[in-house]
């Protein structure tokens, strides 16, 4: 999970632009690629789900849109790229309250430079990490969607540890056809045992071995 910093974008969301050209000079100073807007709006505007790793520097207080419900936006179009807070002395009961809300730390203005650096450092550290499970997902999801419906009934039941007696009579079909379906899900999903089966449907979906509810 190495990175260059010149392939990291780190956004500063303020509305103060002397501090927005200070941040800049700062951050580019290290290398770090960096995108500025002046409020909330035009940061999600320019927003895309990043294919590389990304943060944000976010001021808590702005006029229209704050901080803060910047914050429960991104989280409502599940967007989780990571957030560090500026913020004033008064404001720091709120910066808590965003980090329960997930984001990664808050800064105190003024803020020396080595705390905005090591902030930054931390927050991409993060978003590099979930790039990488996600491409891990993506590519659990990518063997998976080659099963047929019924291979994939057969899959979460291999991988569950049934039998394959067991999964012919809970499924209606021959033991000799779930032994077929079973070489099939084995080759499509490019493993070559149970347990590596169900390590690759739980990277696609940590629920996927879940036992299903009954209605009541």
């Amino acid at each position: 999970m190495n990175y260059q910093p010149e392939q990291c974008i780190v956004h500063v969301v303020d509305d103060d632009p002397a501090l927005r050209r200070s941040l800049r000079f700062l951050l580019e100073s290290v290398e770090w690629r960096v995108q500025l807007h002046a409020s909330a709006e035009e940061f999600l505007e320019a927003l895309r789900q990043p294919a590389q790793p990304a943060c944000v520097l976010l001021d808590i207080r702005m006029p229209a849109m704050s901080g803060l419900e910047l914050q429960q936006v991104l989280q409502q179009h599940r967007n989780a790229i990571p957030i560090v807070f500026m913020t004033g002395h008064a404001d720091v009961s709120m910066a808590v309250q965003a980090m329960k809300s997930g984001a990664t730390d808050f800064i105190e203005k003024p803020f020396k430079d080595q705390v905005v650096l090591d902030a930054v450092a931390a927050a991409m550290r993060r978003s590099v990490e979930a790039l990488h499970e996600q491409h891990i997902r993506d590519d659990a999801l990518r063997l998976l969607e080659t099963l047929s419906p019924r291979e994939r009934e057969v899959a979460r039941l291999v991988a569950r540890g049934q039998p394959n007696k067991l999964i012919a009579a809970g499924l209606g079909i021959s033991e000799k056809t779930v032994h077929i379906h079973r070489q099939h899900v084995m080759e499509k999903a490019r493993v070559s045992s149970a347990a590596e089966l169900a390590r690759l449907m739980l990277r696609a979906n940590p629920t996927a071995l879940d036992e299903p509810t009954t209605p009541a």
